[in-house]
């Protein structure tokens, strides 16, 4: 949105925090993704433990988990007072930078009647102490992130709370970033003396992060035309409700970047480098915004659906949070995750081998297929549904072309899926590089209804080898594109063939599955 060309008493963070003149972009692997835990309810807030731990907050249950690689989540707090409706309830959470000493975590949350910040210790989690209330809440519009500054300010992000007027009222702490001391007070530099605003004129911003030399950045959803990225000074206007998107008033800030919304509506935010990852709920994708001005682009488009956060672990990882419970995406199977992302080699990693099915590069059917139609072929998938589940999502993962099953069904969903057994394509011969590490990486789906079972299936095979398989259910499950790894380290040195199979064994199921953007890198 918007900003102030004149400011009040501003305090730059950078003025406080140094940092190397020239910072790198970001460079995360995305070709090696990790699970770190599934099956959450609508998880929203994510802040790191001094032991490289996470914890993660669940906006309608009010459960705080533990969450590391390896190992299943731990519930470790349950926040009371959380009135969760809408768009409210546990939402963002934070550690405190002196957490050695003080064990301080703190919660932003909808509470009865406004919207409060708390904190508390994990071994008392039940007796948290109000740091800041009287914060407008709705059922739409509350903010709620929270993050410690460089400087060691707590800032708070909060929504308009469905009041537009709010945003321009210095009175009313909604549609604002706040900026708090630790125990909640006023800090005497904030920009209007007396008061926690630190910028204002903010529709309801869910991400915020710095660079390393101090400059802060935040996401914005618009309301029906323009999401923002905005650079955030202290007394800055970003100027709703009176403009949205970029504006011509010198009394308001215009936006680093802008999308429609359908694009993007941004929420949780992070920074590696010179790069701002923005979390897409619409958009499902992770965008990237080359900082401090560039054209963005995007990774992870349709994977995980809606992407609710993203945030930088201790270690470099870049963690993400899938955001498909909320009542506005579809769930897939383990959502909704907790995702992680490990550092890059300076590109991502050397590609042996790639196909994004654009074009034919010599992928065979297999010659003892059973399956008496539905068979695999290289095509577009068709946007088919059958009892509200989608069961081809009408697009490929990347491009226009994928490797599906059922693609003449035209209009009709079932029409010309797997039956009667196993359909298989097999890549061209690839000879594998030697003493490296190798990952497979590839979009896929698997659909049906309630009347697959386990003996349906998708699976990628090397050698004779399943390296991944995902069975059927007796549940409904929708076509949606997800990314998925192998390590195939174990066959480096030989020339092996990738073998991709689907199996429906009853003719009366509805089984559909799609493979895309298969890729083999080394590092």
């Amino acid at each position: 949105m918007v900003l102030i060309r004149t400011l009040i008493a501003t305090t730059l963070i950078a003025t406080a925090f140094h940092a190397p003149a020239h910072a790198q972009p970001a460079d995360i692997d995305f070709t090696r993704p990790e699970v770190v835990a599934g099956n959450l309810q609508i998880p929203w807030g994510l802040a790191f433990l001094p032991d490289g731990s996470a914890l993660v907050s669940e906006r309608n249950s009010a459960r705080i988990l533990q969450v590391r690689p390896g190992a299943a989540p731990v519930e470790v707090a349950r926040v009371p007072g959380v009135s969760a409706s809408g768009e409210g309830g546990l939402l963002g959470i934070a550690v405190s930078p002196n957490y050695a000493q003080d064990r301080y975590v703190y919660a932003y949350h909808t509470a009865a009647s406004d919207n409060r910040i708390v904190r508390f210790t994990l071994s008392a989690p039940g007796t948290p102490t109000l740091i800041r209330g009287g914060i407008p809440k709705a059922g739409i519009h509350n903010g709620g992130r929270i993050h410690f500054g460089p400087d060691g300010m707590l800032y708070a992000s909060t929504g308009d709370a469905n009041q537009t007027g709010n945003s321009q009222n210095l009175q009313s702490l909604a549609g604002k970033i706040l900026r708090l001391r630790p125990d909640g007070t006023v800090p005497p530099d904030n920009p209007y003396a007396g008061s926690l605003v630190y910028t204002l004129g903010h529709r309801n911003v869910q991400g915020f992060a710095w660079t390393a030399a101090g400059q802060m950045y935040a996401t914005e959803f618009g309301q029906n035309t323009w999401d923002e990225v905005n650079h955030i000074v202290a007394g800055g206007n970003y100027g709703w409700p009176v403009v949205e998107g970029n504006g011509s008033d010198p009394r308001y800030r215009n936006p680093l970047v802008t999308w429609t919304t359908a694009e993007a509506s941004p929420s949780g935010a992070a920074i590696i480098g010179d790069t701002l990852f923005a979390a897409a709920l619409r958009g499902t994708r992770l965008w990237r915004v080359p900082l401090p001005g560039g054209t963005p682009d995007s990774v992870l488009r349709g994977t995980y659906g809606r992407l609710r956060h993203a945030a930088v672990a201790p270690d470099g990882h870049l963690w993400i949070l899938t955001g498909n419970r909320d009542g506005r995406g579809t769930p897939a199977p383990q959502d909704d995750r907790v995702v992680r992302f490990p550092p890059g080699d300076g590109g991502g990693g050397e590609t042996v081998f790639e196909d994004d099915f654009e074009t034919d590069k010599g992928w065979t059917a297999g010659p003892a297929d059973t399956a008496t139609s539905g068979r695999w072929e290289r095509g577009d998938p068709e946007p088919t549904t059958y009892s509200g589940a989608t069961i081809q999502p009408g697009n490929a993962a990347t491009g226009a072309n994928a490797l599906i099953t059922g693609r003449t069904a035209g209009s009709q969903a079932g029409a010309n899926d797997i039956d009667g057994g196993l359909t298989t394509m097999r890549s061209p011969q690839i000879t594998l590089p030697t003493a490296t590490r190798l990952t497979l990486t590839f979009s896929s789906y698997l659909s049906h209804l309630n009347n697959a079972t386990s003996a349906d299936y998708l699976r990628v095979r090397v050698a004779g080898t399943t390296v991944y398989e995902r069975l059927g259910a007796a549940t409904q499950v929708a076509g949606a594109w997800q990314q998925s790894t192998a390590d195939l380290t174990a066959y480096a040195g030989q020339t092996v063939q990738l073998e991709i199979q689907a199996a429906d064994t009853a003719t009366a199921s509805l089984v559909e599955a799609g493979v895309d953007t298969i890729r083999i890198t080394r590092s």
